[in-house]
């Protein structure tokens, strides 16, 4: 009697194990925060060239196949896509997903919280700047702050836990508001995540950020909070808890300390562009084979190709320049 094989694995050139996957659903948005998209930006991808959900649900259970067990929906922001739940209810269901998540900026969570968790996604990462109105307004190109802060009360009356929050902190910008934020979120049992900016696009260039690993330890103290031992998940974020055991702090360093090492993700684009990484330009058109006419085996055998060609690190400190498409056009 023969033993079963043992699944199949994405294995990277440097034996890391791929194994998460986010997927844009569209590129468009409806704020223009200023380290993503400019103001009066129009190069979005055209919609005849977004894959359908039947187009993303066949790469997806490809992926899943090739032993990827976490997907994260994400955009531009994913809730504008129409029919949003249903796609999700066709991931969650697919053999071998573990764990379904989506980012948002939260604007039409209300209405939509619900649905999404009744569809079988289990995580939400919500970005949120600022908890004062003016400087909302500032980052995002809208007077929409209640709206956010509505549809975090809607996700959690949904039973979303724990919700995490992403603060992009800029210096002079929102920094000063990093203390109301840790204060709001140990309040209401959200975790906080501060990310540093990345240079993606000339938004993101023009963007100043902070040292957020000497900043976390700085409010850590502050609010008596300890190190977590282990990260939640294989994310890059590192972690400070509460009294209680639960994290409540974490940070996202790209820049001070990058985490490429343990790096286990890729990104597709609405277009079915696969990228490699978010600081190199290596991509694979796996939504054009696709509609070309390619077989499953024939998309495997291009997904494995891009993988053995997945780049080591980004170079956003040696080469800030590089990366000319803006955030939306990859993926969050």
């Amino acid at each position: 009697m023969h033993a079963d094989p043992a699944p199949p694995v994405l294995i990277d050139p440097f034996q890391r194990r791929i194994d998460y996957l986010r997927v844009s659903v569209t590129d468009r948005c409806d704020l223009r925060c200023t380290y993503c998209l400019p103001k009066g930006f129009k190069g979005f991808e055209e919609p005849a060239n977004w894959l359908s959900h039947a187009e993303m649900s066949r790469l997806v259970g490809l992926f899943v196949q090739l032993g990827v067990g976490k997907v994260r929906l994400t955009g531009g922001e994913p809730l504008l896509r129409r029919g949003i739940s249903e796609l999700a209810g066709k991931l969650a269901a697919l053999p071998g997903l573990r764990d379904l998540s989506l980012s948002s900026n939260g604007t039409q969570l209300a209405q939509h919280a619900q649905a999404l968790k009744a569809a079988g996604v289990q995580r939400l990462n919500i970005s949120l700047d600022s908890l004062d109105d003016a400087c909302f307004a500032r980052v995002t190109g809208r007077d929409c702050l209640g709206d956010v802060l509505a549809g975090l009360q809607a996700a959690q009356a949904a039973g979303f836990a724990p919700i995490k929050l992403n603060m992009v902190v800029q210096a002079g910008v929102n920094d000063a508001d990093v203390a109301r934020m840790v204060d709001f979120s140990l309040q209401h049992g959200f975790v906080l995540r501060l990310i540093e900016p990345m240079p993606i696009g000339d938004t993101g260039r023009q963007t100043q950020g902070l040292d957020l690993s000497r900043l976390g330890q700085q409010l850590a103290r502050q609010f008596g909070l300890v190190p977590e031992i282990k990260g939640q998940g294989a994310g890059p974020a590192r972690y400070w808890t509460s009294a209680n055991g639960q994290s409540s702090l974490g940070v996202i360093t790209p820049m001070s300390q990058h985490f490429c090492a343990a790096c286990n993700r890729v990104r597709l684009g609405v277009d079915g562009t696969l990228y490699l990484c978010l600081g190199q330009d290596d991509q694979v058109p796996l939504g054009r084979l696709l509609r070309a006419g390619a077989s499953d085996d024939e998309l495997i055998a291009a997904i494995h190709a891009g993988i053995a060609s997945k780049p080591e690190r980004h170079e956003f400190n040696d080469q800030p320049a590089k990366i000319i498409r803006f955030m939306s056009q990859t993926g969050g």
